[in-house]
């Protein structure tokens, strides 16, 4: 069969190995069609991940803003806490005739008013069981009257403001007797 082959002219050798070329040929090279779909799917799988990554970033800065909103003024009303103190002192020690008692206590309204808005709310102590997360323990006391662990006595209240603490209130704690 070698020698038939051999026997054949070089022109109808290279005829017969000329068609197997050509397929051989049209598979190397890629179809341009498919490959400007695949470079637009890759383009556009590239686009949906920035866009993803944007909106994740954008969400990201809006609750890191709202978050530092919350905790500045969460601040400026811890500041604003002794003031209220003072004016509470003020209405204590001021009789109930007292000229100025009207004055003060309009403003000390105002100011629970304006914390309230706030979203600030006092620490209810008083007959409460103590609660290191919410209450500053500043003595304990023996007492039959009250069981053990209760607030007996709040000597400065406390405020938070939503699930955060501003301020633990203090207060005078009962002892098993």
């Amino acid at each position: 069969m070698t020698e038939t082959l051999n026997d054949q002219h070089p022109q109808e050798q290279e005829q017969q190995q000329e068609p197997l070329q050509e397929p051989l040929q049209e598979q190397a090279q890629p179809d341009p069609l498919e490959e400007l779909r695949r470079e637009r799917d890759e383009v556009q799988e590239r686009l949906l991940r920035l866009a993803a990554e944007f909106d994740n970033y954008r969400k990201r800065m809006d609750r890191e803003r709202r978050e530092l909103a919350e905790y500045t003024a969460g601040e400026v009303v811890k500041d604003l806490l002794p003031i209220v103190d003072n004016l509470e002192r003020a209405l204590q020690a001021a009789g109930p005739e007292d000229s100025l008692r009207k004055g003060v206590e309009m403003i000390h309204k105002q100011m629970l008013d304006l914390l309230r808005k706030r979203g600030v709310v006092p620490i209810e102590a008083l007959g409460a069981d103590f609660d290191p997360n919410f209450h500053e323990a500043v003595s304990h006391e023996e007492s039959a009257e009250h069981r053990d662990g209760q607030v007996m006595a709040e000597l400065q209240r406390g405020y938070k403001v939503g699930d955060r603490l501003l301020r633990p209130a203090m207060v005078k704690v009962a002892k098993g007797a």
